[in-house]
């Protein structure tokens, strides 16, 4: 096997990690980094599960060669909570409007919803939908995850103008 290093910032730490030349950013955050919310559903980019930003825009982990990560910026759900472990905003609204249930598809949902979450514009529905539609739940039926994003982005927007 062929290994490299390569240097990049993970959930705000700069990282530097010897990754099989084949393996995939999810392999490399779950085993190297030891970030247990990246989730090995499909491992085809279909499910959604491996959700992680990069650079700010989600990206599935399981078909993104770590190779490609050298000196990008990496967030995933470990990321969004403060150092204290305090849960951030959208974590929480995911709980109090149900939209997790057996919370497999929950990580990579959350971290699907931030760039959406961020917008000073709100979103509609349906907009969220569309952006979320690379993630798949078998559980909820979407109407809670859907009603958490548009809750959380509405509370920020509404902050903002304060």
């Amino acid at each position: 096997m062929a290994n490299r290093d390569i240097t990049c910032t993970v959930n705000g730490r700069k990282r530097t990690f010897s990754v099989d030349i084949r393996s995939s950013l999810s392999d490399m955050l779950r085993g190297q980094a030891g970030l247990d919310s990246i989730k090995h559903g499909c491992d085809v980019g279909e499910c959604g599960a491996c959700t992680v930003l990069i650079d700010g825009k989600p990206f599935n982990s399981c078909i993104y060669l770590a190779l490609w990560a050298e000196g990008k910026d990496i967030l995933t759900l470990e990321g969004l909570s403060d150092t204290k472990g305090t849960i951030s905003d959208i974590q929480q609204a995911f709980i109090d409007e149900g939209a997790v249930q057996c919370g497999f598809c929950t990580p990579g949902f959350i971290m699907a919803s931030v760039p959406i979450i961020t917008k000073d514009e709100p979103s509609s529905r349906e907009e969220i939908r569309k952006q979320i539609a690379g993630n798949l739940c078998r559980c909820t039926g979407y109407e809670n995850i859907v009603n958490a994003i548009e809750k959380t982005q509405k509370k920020r927007i509404a902050e903002k103008k304060k």
